[in-house]
């Protein structure tokens, strides 16, 4: 079992190279802004809850992600392929119950890939995704938001991630297929595993 959390800021690829990691690892998906976008576009109270806080460019309260994912986990787990964590934790309340929920199902993280790119790379990127895709939280005004509140809240997660021996960093400029080569160069360096195909 591979467990892995894809972690950066918004704009950094996590998307992308999730894609490649389920692709050539075998491994479940867990994209927190998937499934809370789902929510929302079905317009369930959950949705409704989430939209309130998204929209703004915030966080949404870690014991409503907690729940979600508790409900998620013993059925992607329930193979022993692993689950690549997108988007979660943010915080480190967050780091702290993740770490429980996968004990709890008898498991654990096994390393966490640090996509990391200059800062006006990320708004062009994001920007050119709004355009593209038609995105509302992809705007000039919300992405600044989004990251502002990403340095607050989430990058203390870097280093906690670095003191537990669990943080990979991984240069996330350059052609899609040359990050990916050094996400799996690093997994193996830490873990042992190869991709399966």
């Amino acid at each position: 079992m591979l467990n892995l959390v894809i972690f950066g800021a918004p704009g950094s690829g996590k998307g992308t190279q999730s894609a490649r990691l389920i692709d050539s690892y075998g491994l479940h998906h867990i994209s927190t802004g998937e499934v809370l976008r789902g929510e929302i576009a079905r317009g369930t109270e959950l949705g409704k809850l989430a939209d309130s806080y998204i929209s703004k460019g915030n966080l949404i309260p870690d014991e409503l992600m907690i729940r979600i994912l508790d409900d998620m986990l013993p059925t992607l787990l329930a193979d022993g392929k692993g689950v690549v964590f997108d988007g979660f934790p943010r915080t480190i309340p967050q780091a702290e119950a993740l770490e429980q929920l996968l004990l709890k199902h008898g498991t654990e993280l096994h390393g966490v890939l640090g996509l990391e790119v200059p800062e006006p790379e990320l708004v062009t990127r994001m920007l050119k995704r709004g355009a593209e895709t038609g995105r509302a939280d992809d705007n000039e005004e919300t992405i600044k938001n989004r990251l502002n509140v990403y340095h607050a809240q989430t990058q203390p997660l870097q280093n906690y991630y670095q003191q537990k021996g669990k943080y990979l960093p991984i240069e996330g400029t350059g052609v899609v297929d040359e990050i990916f080569t050094r996400i799996a160069t690093h997994i193996e360096k830490h873990t042992g595993q190869r991709p399966r195909k």
